[in-house]
């Protein structure tokens, strides 16, 4: 609700542009870093299993975050595991066809 001055507004959207800016700016250091963040994002587990997901900073909508890690199903060894983008660069031909052709659930 608003208030006699408007303030409350003004945070909210303030907030809300804070929190958008920094979504931006994380995709811009994950890119510099190698690592292609969006919609088909290769991941890898920590058994190593490479598989592709929904990966989109500051937002999980199928793993549940532990400050800046990701707790996440993989589906290549049905397992819950830590999951982090990999380096495309560093990922052989055949690596980057296997997770192209493992992908997790589409949908929450």
């Amino acid at each position: 609700m608003r208030n006699r001055t408007g303030c409350r507004r003004t945070r909210r959207g303030a907030l809300i542009a804070g929190l958008l800016l920094t979504a931006v700016e994380a995709a811009i250091l994950a890119h510099r870093r190698g690592r292609v963040i969006g919609l088909d994002t290769v991941v890898r587990c920590r058994d190593g299993h490479l598989f592709t997901t929904i990966w989109i900073p500051g937002i999980s909508v199928k793993a549940f975050r532990l400050f800046w890690w990701r707790v996440q199903m993989c589906p290549v060894g049905r397992h819950w595991s830590l999951v982090t983008p990999a380096v495309v660069a560093d990922l052989t031909p055949v690596q980057a066809a296997q997770a192209a052709a493992i992908h997790d659930v589409r949908i929450p």
